[in-house]
């Protein structure tokens, strides 16, 4: 039997520190590759490189990306990383933005880390990021 613990929810706000875009060839839906960092502060503090494939239609609300981020840093003061898969698609009428936590990419307090999110951007143009997870026992 495996012993879980009490899932926790941690929200940080973040800043995106750099974006460096590179165009992947021609057409109507501009398809890029990103290389974005960012630093978080809250109950994750710590700083993270994300790097994903986005999709921009010529309707400016209709968008997607997916991406795998790195974070580094502490949660709720557990130092070590993890990894985030972002999935997320935009039109005028919704968003949605899912992140999990790869299993078994946590490491040292992290270590067996597990868990799902998402990032809301408030009307001001400010990111947060909410994660409920849980720590099971490092295999």
């Amino acid at each position: 039997m495996t012993a879980y613990a009490a899932v926790m929810l941690a929200t940080a706000s973040f800043v995106i520190d750099t974006w460096e875009e590179h165009p992947l060839g021609d057409g109507a839906t501009k398809i890029s590759r990103v290389r974005a960092t960012k630093t978080f502060d809250g109950d994750l503090v710590g700083t993270s490189t994300i790097d994903f494939l986005t999709a921009t239609t010529a309707v400016e609300t209709s968008r997607a990306y997916v991406g795998f981020e790195r974070f580094a840093g502490q949660v709720h003061g557990r130092a070590g990383s993890l990894v985030l898969q972002h999935t997320a698609v935009a039109t005028a009428d919704r968003q949605t933005l899912e992140l999990t936590i790869v299993p078994d990419s946590g490491t040292d307090e992290l270590a067996g880390v597990e868990g799902t999110g998402t990032i809301t951007i408030d009307s001001a143009g400010g990111h947060t990021i909410t994660l409920d997870y849980t720590l099971r026992p490092s295999r």
